[in-house]
């Protein structure tokens, strides 16, 4: 159960049965409360649903490993994306039952004592629930059985899905305001909700809704209802409410603030820090509260397994164990480290990331702050007694030092690539003078690329040797960091929004520019490194801000988080950016870029109702084919 007291972790005792009168009790609205942060576990860190968000858009494609999920979501032509194999299902099957517990906590309450500030914190994930079961399938339903937004005690085998607007301003904005009126600045419990998070949401979803109101590339909407608010309200009025809510929570942050670097932000040494506004948390020290085995991930919720699938099989690699190029040795050995982890290549970036996206590589440190590029030798931690292994250029190598490096950019002097797997073991190239291996931007392929560094795994009990890099992450899972705040206020006064002095779009997006510019660590190269480019940064900001430009940078910022086909559905771009991409093909080796085209209809906008909904629905087939989205029949 959830602690009320003035402790600063969640107390949790494992309750196999929540009946319904048991929220109320005291200790049952507390105990639901605690419910609503462990179910952020089974939706975040789920590499399926994970993959929902990525997979398909201009951030990722699927690996050499994907199975049917991943190949559906790509929309490439490898499988269909329907009702059993899209992974949005995790949202659905987790959303509603946490949405109904919130709806029992608000219920009972007051008639327990609850104060609001505790009530608050059941309003805003009912909320957050809603807005993201919205922006994912359209209109959903407000009633669970026992009338809108009530608490539902009694099986129910049909459903009425609610329209767009019915969502937004009767469930998402309602619970959200009172969520800002009543949470405290500073959180009850280390990752509570805050009235900061409260803001961030409430404007995300001000942005979203003013997007759905607008409608500017005609993408239907389900169930069919007009583009207009029961208020009378206009786009450009919400536009403007998402800016005043986001500018207001900048003013006023409480005890959130931005990380002074985005090394800073990502490095798990500094995990849950003053920038996470919400997180899916997990930890080392007890299976029982971290939800998921501390030795061996199971590949299923709660674990947090979601960094193992932009993870390519590194472990292929090999070094010469003798200056003859005998005796091969695995000269990365799976560690659970940040830099390293579980490899599983369900899912790729794209030639286009590492080009386009993260063009600049001299100024900006996002690029380094995401992937994991040069991959270092550490044999000895698997027992290998080898002081020394023999590498590219028949160069010798010791523990720490370069075995394959992701180059920034393609090489002056061609890279020399074997055909097939080479002496590396992983098709990778040699120039002349370096002891690692190289392989360029243009020459990933699905399954040799860049790992995700900001999403690797970090254990403190790994000693000498590699630790559990089997077990899922016991790292939280970054949901909202407070520099969205200062996105989503960019893109409001892009579409029309009156700003506040000195917090225009491109003022806003140049205070997140500028801490991109500050260097305190190389992280590929490991080694400290203090540079200041921020007034580069700034310099290179566009005098006139655009919505592609928001974009890119977003995606410079959160890429790999979770977050882009969110922002691709919402300002209706998926299809202009995202409908081409390279990568080479499957085999080590192959270095020859294809340029791949997916078809991304207007339909998609919408992920399917998941088929465990329809199969739970007693009423008849004609009711069921109206109640999924259209054109997933």
């Amino acid at each position: 159960m959830a602690s009320t007291s003035c402790s600063k972790l969640l107390d949790e005792e494992p309750r196999s049965i929540y009946e319904p009168g048991f929220f109320s009790t005291e200790r049952g609205v507390n105990g639901g409360l605690t419910s609503m942060y462990a179910h952020l576990r089974y939706i975040y860190g789920n590499a399926y649903y994970y993959n929902a968000t990525l997979t398909g858009t201009d951030e990722a494609t699927w690996g050499r490993d994907a199975d049917e999920n991943f190949l559906a979501m790509d929309l490439s032509g490898r499988a269909a994306l329907n009702a059993n194999n899209s992974r949005a299902d995790v949202l659905w099957v987790n959303a509603f039952p946490n949405i109904n517990t919130a709806s029992g906590i608000i219920k009972n309450a007051t008639a327990v004592g609850i104060s609001p500030a505790l009530v608050a914190e059941a309003r805003f994930f009912r909320a957050f629930d809603y807005f993201m079961l919205v922006q994912t399938f359209g209109g959903v339903p407000l009633d669970l059985g026992a009338g809108d937004l009530q608490f539902n005690t009694n099986p129910i085998r049909t459903s009425t899905r609610n329209t767009v607007p019915e969502v937004y301003t009767k469930g998402v904005f309602p619970d959200l305001l009172q969520a800002v009126n009543d949470l405290p600045a500073t959180p009850r419990v280390i990752g509570g909700a805050t009235k900061t998070a409260a803001r961030l949401y409430l404007a995300k979803a001000y942005l979203t809704y003013a997007w759905w109101l607008e409608n500017p590339n005609n993408i239907p909407t389900y169930p069919a209802a007009p583009r207009t608010d029961p208020a009378g309200k206009t786009a450009q009025y919400y536009y403007q409410q998402a800016y005043d809510v986001a500018t207001a929570a900048i003013n006023d942050p409480g005890p959130f603030r931005l990380q002074p670097t985005y090394y800073d932000v990502n490095v798990a040494t500094n995990d849950r820090n003053t920038e996470m506004l919400l997180f899916a948390d997990h930890t080392e020290s007890s299976e029982l509260y971290n939800g998921g085995s501390l030795t061996f991930g199971s590949g299923g919720s709660p674990d947090n397994f979601a960094g193992w699938m932009m993870t390519w099989n590194y472990t292929n690699l090999r070094s010469a164990a003798n200056p003859d190029g005998t005796g091969p040795v695995s000269s990365v050995q799976r560690e659970a480290a940040q830099a390293l982890g579980r490899p599983w290549n369900r899912m790729a970036p794209t030639i286009d990331v590492l080009e386009n996206t993260f063009a600049d590589k001299t100024n900006d440190s996002r690029y380094d702050g995401t992937f994991t590029t040069t991959y270092r030798g550490n044999w000895p931690k698997a027992g290998v007694a080898n002081a020394t292994l023999y590498n590219a250029n028949n160069q010798a190598v010791t523990p720490g030092s370069a075995i394959l490096t992701f180059l920034d950019s393609e090489p002056a002097t061609p890279i020399t690539y074997p055909s097939g797997t080479g002496a590396n073991n992983v098709g990778a190239g040699v120039l002349p003078g370096r002891p690692d291996y190289v392989i360029s931007p243009r020459g990933i392929s699905r399954i040799v690329y860049p790992g995700l560094w900001k999403l690797g795994p970090y254990r403190t009990d790994n000693g000498t040797g590699l630790g559990q890099p089997n077990a899922g992450s016991t790292r939280p899972f970054n949901i909202a960091k407070f520099s969205e705040l200062y996105f989503v206020a960019a893109e409001a006064a892009v579409k029309g929004a009156t700003t506040r002095p000195n917090q225009s779009a491109r003022e806003l997006i140049n205070v997140i520019r500028a801490r991109a510019g500050k260097w305190r660590f190389d992280n590929n190269g490991n080694v400290a490194k203090v540079q200041d480019n921020s007034a580069a940064m700034m310099a290179a900001t566009p005098a006139t801000i655009t919505v592609n430009y928001i974009l890119a940078e977003r995606s410079r910022e959160y890429y790999a988080e979770g977050y882009r086909w969110f922002d691709l559905v919402r300002t209706q771009k998926w299809n202009e950016l995202a409908s081409t991409y390279r990568i080479a093909g499957t085999a080590y080796g192959d270095h020859t870029p294809a340029t791949v085209t997916r078809t991304i209809q207007p339909f998609h906008y919408l992920r399917p109702i998941p088929q465990v909904q329809l199969d739970r629905m007693d009423v008849s087939p004609d009711v069921k084919a109206t109640y999924q989205n259209p054109s997933y029949n």
